[in-house]
């Protein structure tokens, strides 16, 4: 049972892990040359021939009708993920850096907590506490987010990156000019208000497709399909620009790929339909930390104040989204809310009839008045 609860949270950090990975290595590939029209289309190419045959195998019966309506939702969940969020946020970070990009993406949880609360996806009454928590801990987490991207301070000496310093300030990026860091962060900004749009598109089109596999699929083959055509017009005369070698370039792929798009869409898919959007998009925060972790251990980069200071910050934000979301569930699962019981005129009657065994001229009639179910009682007060 524990594991049973705990699969949820291993599957977001994983995400998380997944993403932060592709972060670093999508970068070095760009400064290499990759085209990132081209780096769409591919890894969601792979995507779709990793994932159709599992989901042809696995999913081959009880898969829900494609009717029109879906159709036209997996053609947009097509076209804001796998198109216009990885082309915009790839371009932007051409156009910055790698963690600038990682720390922009920390506005996605406060977008798709809006959207989810307007499309009536998330539960928020700011009379309850614990929707209160859910407020306040998705703040708290992109609070903590531009703390370690703001804030500086003291470096902290670690054991594994002493010594680097001097190595470091040698391979540091040059500077990114005003007008370029302007037009990145606003094709950054664009990419992370779609890849939110696709969170909330996708929570809505599991309740009547729910088939993780085959929508998996769907998506990234319509993602390849109009990335394409978006290719070939942004790139045309430019046929370099598909060509494929040995290099970085094709790792990004193959890892943007299988991870990040295949498993990323599935896993977030399945989390999603038990969680909500607001619960996957919470911990995008922690990308951060986990770069700011592996960039010290790994690239032997200096930790400093700030990073810590927002790192802390972030796991007390994340805290409190997880705490509400559990209320919530809690208060889901109860049969009776105390608070929502309505008041005795507002009760329903019901009435009992008992008969004499053998004898239906004999009956009597007991009226007794009995609180609603929670669907009775929304009916009442027109919700």
């Amino acid at each position: 049972m524990m594991l049973q609860d705990l699969k949820p949270y291993l599957a977001v950090i994983f995400l998380q892990f997944g993403n932060a990975g592709l972060v670093i290595i999508a970068k070095a590939a760009l400064n290499h040359g990759m085209n990132h029209y081209t780096f769409a289309v591919y890894r969601n190419l792979v995507a779709t021939l990793v994932i159709a045959p599992f989901a042809l195998f696995f999913e081959r019966k009880g898969r829900p009708k494609l009717t029109f309506s879906i159709f036209i939702k997996i053609m947009l969940l097509g076209l804001l993920e796998p198109v216009i969020d990885q082309n915009l946020y790839y371009a932007g970070m051409q156009y910055t850096t790698a963690t600038f990009a990682i720390a922009m993406c920390n506005i996605i949880p406060a977008m798709t907590f809006i959207m989810a609360w307007i499309c009536r996806l998330e539960k928020v009454n700011i009379k309850k506490v614990h929707s209160m928590g859910k407020i306040v801990g998705t703040l708290v987490t992109v609070g903590g987010a531009m703390i370690m991207t703001v804030v500086v301070g003291p470096t902290i000496g670690l054991p594994w990156s002493k010594g680097s310093t001097t190595a470091h300030n040698q391979q540091s990026t040059p500077p990114v000019s005003a007008g370029d860091n302007i037009k990145g962060s606003m094709m950054i900004i664009a990419g992370c208000l779609s890849w939110s749009c696709f969170y909330i598109v996708q929570a809505l089109t599991l309740k009547s497709y729910p088939a993780e596999l085959s929508l998996t699929a769907l998506i990234c083959a319509a993602g390849t399909l109009q990335g394409s055509i978006v290719t070939i017009i942004a790139e045309r005369g430019n046929n370099a620009a598909w060509r494929l070698q040995w290099d970085a370039g094709l790792v990004t792929i193959v890892y943007g790929g299988v991870i990040c798009s295949g498993l990323g869409y599935y896993l977030s898919g399945i989390v999603m339909k038990e969680k909500g959007p607001v619960f996957v998009t919470a911990f995008n925060p922690l990308s951060m930390v986990i770069v700011a972790i592996l960039g010290s251990i790994v690239l032997s980069e200096q930790m400093n104040l700030g990073r810590v200071l927002g790192a802390v910050v972030i796991v007390v934000g994340l805290y409190l989204v997880i705490w509400g979301k559990s209320k919530d569930e809690s208060h889901s699962n109860s049969k009776f809310d105390p608070d929502e019981i309505p008041p005795v005129n507002q009760q329903i009657p019901m009435t009992i009839s008992i008969k004499k065994l053998g004898n239906e001229d004999h009956d009597h009639s007991l009226s007794i008045a009995m609180p609603p179910t929670n669907e009775t009682f929304n009916k009442i007060n027109g919700k």
